[in-house]
């Protein structure tokens, strides 16, 4: 079983104090810290193994290209992808979102084809392929949510036609933390021949994925919400989607041969990965994929539904000070907690918060359409990952009574501020 105390002991931040009170991370959706190992494991390459990759036969050439190509054979095994090859990496989630809506959109949309989205997509999700649909002249759906903040299934069979080329959702809300159904979704997809296209943003770093098992077509992922460095990122793609794929960005590495009349393009999934990459980047992920395997992703999952239950539970506490949003069963709900204090603006909550050491996120979280349609201006989210404790839980949910008890003081304080700059 996980113990999130033993865990701690590899991430040297929790040393750290804020505003003189011990650090406690709640904002693992936007990104999470990092152990040592990962750090190690990139200080390594560039100390010891540092050089460019397929472009030398030197003997650190020849190391650092088979220390990133073992990289792509981890992240497969990771997601239990058929082979190594079909594992691209990239950016991070927007920048593979980005290629396939680019690099398949372009070549297969037409203009009279659906692109079916939904309204609890990030908008890294959405955005590609509104631009590709512009292009295109394709059209956009958007399935809608339930009043329990799940994704209303009844609305997408209704939204999927015949002319559906593109089915593209998040494994799970960056905000309502909701868990939604990918193998029913991508069935629904393939039933009229679209593709399934998976934001795994929130979903791989916290739950066991297999896309053998998830049916979905192509999936995407950034390695810093999962230990790793940010600019790092995956996209899993079927093989014979991939090699059908114009490459969206092209250059140095992405071809076998170049005349002055054509190209013969590389291998996969190098005919993706134009130019010098994050090579210590690649090297990092690995190790945190490593890292998480040797925990155990059911543990992860586990640990996360438990703190989950404990939060909701101890929020009733609260009474109706409290308004939290998404799903109430842990089950189908990821480690994200959305929640509003009555009368007080989230950003003063979060605010308010930081200064007794408690990071978390306020805003509309990259998800602005979904906050419109629950009718909020923001909401303050709370996200945990392996190191995160009740005990954590327990001092946000004291804090939090501290809050309401100054509600009124805090509010007055907020509207003389809004005065102060609107000039009344």
């Amino acid at each position: 079983m996980l113990d999130p105390h033993v865990v701690r002991r590899d991430f040297p931040i929790f040393d750290r104090k804020i505003h003189g009170r011990p650090l406690v991370y709640f904002d693992n959706a936007a990104t999470t810290q990092k152990p040592r190992q990962v750090v190690e494991a990139i200080v390594e390459f560039y100390y010891k193994h540092y050089a460019n990759i397929h472009r030398g036969l030197h003997t650190l050439s020849q190391e650092a290209s088979e220390m990133y190509e073992e990289a792509h054979e981890v992240l497969a095994k990771f997601i239990n992808a058929y082979s190594w090859d079909e594992v691209i990496f990239c950016n991070n989630t927007t920048d593979g979102l980005n290629i396939v809506a680019y690099a398949w959109g372009l070549k297969n949309l037409r203009e009279g084809d659906e692109i079916v989205l939904t309204v609890m997509d990030h908008h890294s999700n959405m955005l590609p392929w509104r631009n590709v649909a512009k292009l295109t002249g394709a059209k956009i759906k958007y399935v809608d949510i339930t009043d329990d903040g799940t994704l209303n299934y009844d609305d997408l069979e209704e939204k999927i036609s015949e002319r559906t080329r593109v089915v593209a959702f998040p494994g799970m809300s960056n905000v309502l933390g909701t868990i939604n159904d990918v193998r029913r979704i991508a069935r629904l997809a393939h039933s009229v021949g679209a593709i399934a296209v998976m934001d795994g943003a929130q979903s791989v770093p916290h739950t066991p994925t297999d896309i053998r098992m998830l049916e979905i077509d192509f999936l995407a992922f950034s390695g810093h919400k999962m230990l790793g460095p940010t600019g790092t990122g995956v996209l899993w793609g079927r093989k014979d989607l991939l090699e059908d794929m114009m490459p969206f960005k092209v250059g140095g590495d992405t071809i076998k041969d170049v005349t002055l009349e054509d190209v013969i393009w590389h291998d996969l999934p190098w005919r993706f990965e134009a130019g010098t990459p994050n090579i210590a980047g690649g090297i990092g992920l690995a190790e945190a994929a490593k890292y998480l395997m040797r925990i155990g992703m059911e543990d992860v999952r586990r640990h996360e539904m438990e703190l989950v239950e404990y939060t909701l539970k101890r929020f009733k506490e609260l009474g109706d000070d409290v308004e939290v949003y998404g799903p109430t069963d842990p089950r189908v709900r990821g480690g994200v907690i959305a929640f509003n204090i009555r009368g007080l603006n989230h950003h003063v909550v979060g605010r308010t918060l930081d200064l007794f050491g408690i990071a978390v996120r306020t805003g509309k979280h990259c998800a602005h359409p979904l906050h419109y349609r629950l009718g909020l201006k923001g909401t303050v989210r709370a996200s945990y990952y392996i190191y995160n404790t009740r005990e954590e839980i327990d001092y946000m949910v004291e804090t939090l009574k501290q809050v309401i008890a100054m509600k009124n003081i805090l509010s007055r304080q907020e509207e003389i501020s809004e005065e102060i700059c609107t000039g009344g």
